[in-house]
């Protein structure tokens, strides 16, 4: 055959299949939904939730055993922290407990009767302070103001002490060893700043991985009713024409997400506009091929929600947000390596919070174009077995 010929047979099969995906898209309710109403509303839900960013005046109780200066010094401190607001005294952790399952605190600060004498003598006191652990955010703001007050508390001591042995003013107020801190890509250290960049991700994954799923399941019920596709043309032009479709519908979800979204809740957005542009291509591309190869498993439209909306916190945990890659066993780091929002979200959030350029990220970059091709692969030999089993099935019936 012609080559030339054969190139625009496969040209006009690519642009067949691109058309009737789009036609496919756009005259599905459901598929519309995953494809434009939850990329639409999620990262607005999502942000609205995180978007008080930091807690702060969270009211605690004290029980003070130690009932002395240093002791009440200690409280005024932690009460003094942006972070912390004294609610009261309680007689004793009884008490406190009262306090708490009222809901009145949401942590306890329990001095022992030693700790004026031990600081005194240079020895470690212990303070405890427990806190309410149902959200997180609570306990970081905690741990944030005790730390703050435990070094202040040291260099108080640390004065104290260098007073007392007759030392240089001079020598009082220098500090060995000054602390500057630089939170990148997150100044105002907030929950949402931290996670949404990597949560729209993922939400553009699993929601084109779902309405991928949910077009193959409603071809799978047709095929059990005896309806069978016609000719399809060939298999490499129809599975690249098909993911350019999903790929070309996802852009202007793809810039309202991760553009306008983070301009509207003033998250961190400082990379440049073209770098992340070029960096989602791959993961667009390699989500419409993962979706592919995983469209297959669907028999009905309900088995997209049995097999994959159930991925999604898989997928977070994988994907590092809340646990670190490096700490993740081996079996678990190789499986998050074949997901491409592990990628993805690795690469967008250095982009986008800390304004990496596209060389710098050329590792996920290049991870994305692999996951690419290796679905690809996989999408092209699972639909060339699908065609075959309906070639079969259509002898069959004839």
């Amino acid at each position: 055959m012609n080559p030339f010929k054969s190139i625009a047979n496969g040209f006009g099969d690519f642009c067949r299949a691109f058309r009737n995906e789009m036609g496919v898209i756009t005259h599905d309710v459901g598929v519309m939904l995953f494809f434009v109403v939850l990329p639409l509303f999620y990262p607005i839900v999502y942000t609205l939730i995180y978007n008080t960013e930091v807690v702060d005046s969270l009211p605690f109780a004290v029980v003070d055993h130690s009932r002395t200066p240093e002791s009440r010094s200690l409280v005024r401190m932690a009460d003094a922290t942006p972070e912390l607001e004294l609610y009261d005294y309680a007689a004793d952790m009884q008490e406190a407990r009262r306090m708490w399952a009222a809901s009145k605190v949401v942590g306890v600060m329990e001095i022992p009767a030693d700790y004026a004498r031990k600081t005194a003598q240079g020895e470690q006191a212990h303070v405890t302070f427990f806190c309410d652990m149902s959200l997180l955010l609570r306990y970081r703001a905690a741990l944030s103001a005790l730390t703050s007050v435990q070094l202040e508390t040291i260099n108080n001591l640390t004065e104290e002490r260098i007073n007392t042995l007759g030392l240089p003013a001079s020598t009082i107020s220098a500090s060995p060893v000054e602390v500057d801190t630089n939170f990148l890509g997150d100044t105002q250290q907030g929950f949402a700043s931290f996670i949404i960049p990597g949560i729209v991700i993922l939400i553009l994954q699993q929601s084109m991985v779902l309405g991928i799923c949910l077009i193959a399941g409603t071809e799978a019920e047709k095929r059990s009713r005896g309806i069978l596709s016609g000719a399809r043309g060939g298999v490499v032009p129809t599975v690249l024409g098909k993911a350019l479709a999903y790929t070309f519908f996802y852009i202007p979800a793809t810039i309202y997400m991760l553009h306008y979204v983070p301009e509207w809740f003033d998250l961190p957005h400082q990379g440049a506009p073209l770098q992340w542009l070029l960096f989602c291509l791959p993961l667009l591309m390699a989500s419409a091929m993962f979706g592919m190869a995983l469209s297959h498993l669907m028999r009905q439209r309900e088995d997209a929600f049995i097999y994959i909306v159930f991925t999604s916190v898989i997928f977070l945990f994988l994907s590092g947000l809340t646990w670190p890659r490096f700490a993740m066993p081996s079996l678990l780091y190789c499986l998050a390596d074949c997901v491409p929002a592990t990628w993805g979200v690795e690469g967008f959030v250095r982009i986008n919070s800390n304004g990496a350029t596209l060389a710098e990220q050329s590792e996920p970059y290049m991870w994305l174009w692999g996951l690419t091709l290796a679905y690809f692969a996989a999408a092209v030999a699972i639909e060339s077995i699908s065609r075959r089993r309906d070639r079969r099935l259509s002898a069959a019936r004839a």
